[in-house]
């Protein structure tokens, strides 16, 4: 039978149930085919993360296969030996060559020297012989631990007149009633901060070393020593608070546990830092359980100036709420989203990571040239803003061709970058504004190496220490201030230094202040057994 018999032959309501089941089919494809675009995606992503790489340069070209999920890759070529970036310099690796093995070590590295006795030497005439030199060979080494134990020895005397008895005070410790020198401590939060060793492993270390301390000696003795440091901390975020730039961001933290029965009980809450950086190279990362846009207002209080973000809507609900406060938004975060489309859109995706590539070469023109603000913003008009209003030209035109669904990740993306169009020419009108905020991502970075290695704060209270020792550390390298020479400088001075003036133990004015005669632990002066003020 045919088709057009088998229709005749059918009444009108088997046409229309024959009708609804072929839209219910055509609507189940529809989904399918979304799905499979969102898997695809998800795929690729996954791809992207284990093995691809992690910089955000596009891969111009693949003509090698990677045996991983088939993936192709090659770098780029051309790379430029050293980029220049506020407070960073990045350089390629040099080529190590074979016969480059020799120890290079700075002059603060102890050296302990052994003489080499010659047994040939040993049985003969050593006047018929003349030393004409030497020869020396240098090789690291290492012992278990690094642990030293000063060991404070005072006489005790009696005068012999009236029996009064007579001794010298042990040297003042940080901590009252503490057995860690100021070395220790300072030790302790680098460890943990910088270089991301949990207390627990330090525990560890510790009994290796044959020093034993208990884990909740080690606690406290971080909570005390941060509470010393949080009027600095203060100090430091009311500088950045000053300032006319600021960028601000938000990176999630496990803190504390949630109240559930067991076997639940020990799951750990989700809550964030939220880094502020300022443009005098400051950063601060105060703490907060949620990700509101309460949060924002309270951490900015009464700020007036430009603010940096992401395209995350607190902060704008945040600006259209207050008076005084102008917008921008990060041009490194728009370009993500077109390279999250690149494989729905390829032809399309390069015509805008090619604009916004020569965006960005242009402003590394600038920042060569110069930093005065009125040529700043000559230059940005002149070779920067047409380069804008033809991306945002670009972008206008592809939605007129009405030719993509609005479920395409190119659509999204432009629509994402439309939508924050003024807030991406703020920083044409402002010669301080940067790009973007990568220069707050690269300090949210030891955060994020961070989780993967301490995983959590057991506590909401310990991630607010851990805030405060992060940005005090992240603003020394920044700052090129050495962490441990200033923590121990300044867990020394605090207690003695006038309250009014403790913005200048923060490390961009400590730098300038207190760096050229820094106050030392007795382990690192000179000469075993000279002891001498402080601790």
């Amino acid at each position: 039978m045919t088709f057009e018999s088998q229709a005749r032959s059918m009444n009108s309501e088997e046409i229309v149930a024959l009708l609804k089941a072929h839209q219910a089919l055509q609507l189940q494809h529809e989904e399918l085919r979304r799905s499979h675009e969102e898997l695809a995606r998800q795929v690729e992503w996954f791809k992207r993360e284990i093995f691809g790489a992690k910089s955000e340069r596009r891969i111009v070209d693949a003509d090698g296969q990677q045996l991983t999920l088939g993936e192709l890759f090659r770098q780029s070529a051309s790379e430029p030996p050293a980029i220049r970036v506020p407070a960073h310099l990045r350089r390629r690796p040099a080529e190590a060559k074979p016969e480059d093995d020799q120890l290079r070590f700075d002059p603060s590295v102890p050296v302990e020297e052994i003489a080499v006795a010659d047994p040939e030497m040993k049985n003969k005439d050593l006047s018929d012989f003349e030393p004409v030199g030497e020869k020396v060979t240098c090789r690291l080494a290492q012992r278990p631990g690094s642990y030293v134990v000063l060991r404070y020895v005072r006489k005790v005397y009696k005068r012999k007149s009236d029996g009064v008895f007579s001794c010298p005070p042990a040297p003042p410790a940080v901590l009252e009633r503490s057995c860690a020198d100021v070395s220790f401590l300072a030790g302790l939060a680098i460890d943990k901060i910088l270089y991301h060793l949990p207390l627990y492993r330090q525990h560890q270390r510790l009994a290796m070393a044959g020093v034993h301390l208990s884990r909740a000696t080690l606690t406290n003795l971080v909570h005390r020593m941060t509470d010393l440091l949080e009027p600095i901390y203060q100090a430091q975020l009311e500088s950045i608070l000053a300032s006319k730039v600021l960028a601000m961001d938000e990176t999630p933290i496990k803190a504390g546990r949630k109240k559930r029965p067991p076997p639940l009980h020990g799951e750990m809450k989700r809550a964030y830092f939220w880094p502020i950086y300022g443009d005098q190279d400051e950063v601060a990362f105060p703490f907060a359980t949620t990700r509101g846009s309460a949060v924002v207002r309270e951490a900015l209080k009464s700020y007036g100036g430009v603010l940096l973000s992401d395209g995350y809507e607190v902060y704008d609900r945040y600006v259209k709420a207050v008076e005084g406060i102008v917008h921008a938004q990060c041009w490194s975060h728009t370009r993500r989203h077109f390279v999250a489309a690149e494989n729905a859109e390829p032809v399309m995706v390069k015509e805008a990571l090619e604009t916004i590539a020569e965006l960005y070469k242009e402003e590394a023109t600038l920042r060569q040239m110069t930093t005065e603000p009125r040529k700043v913003l000559a230059y940005r008009a002149e070779h920067i803003r047409p380069i804008v209003s033809r991306f945002f030209d670009q972008l206008e035109k592809r939605l007129d061709e009405n030719i993509l669904l609005p479920s395409n990740l190119f659509t999204k993306a432009v629509h994402y970058a439309l939508a924050r169009k003024r807030a991406l020419q703020v920083f044409l009108e402002y010669p301080n504004v940067p790009l973007d905020t990568n220069h707050l991502e690269r300090a949210i970075r030891p955060i994020a190496i961070g989780r993967k290695n301490w995983l959590f704060c057991w506590t909401e209270l310990g991630a607010k220490y851990v805030g405060i020792l992060q940005s005090l550390l992240s603003t020394c390298r920044i700052q090129g201030v050495d962490p441990y020479t200033y923590l121990v400088d300044v867990l020394q001075r605090i207690d003695t230094h006038p309250a009014r003036e403790v913005a200048d133990l923060t490390p961009r004015l400590w730098k300038e202040r207190f760096s050229s005669a820094p106050l030392r632990s007795h382990i690192d002066r000179a000469g075993p057994g000279s002891v001498g003020a402080g601790g």
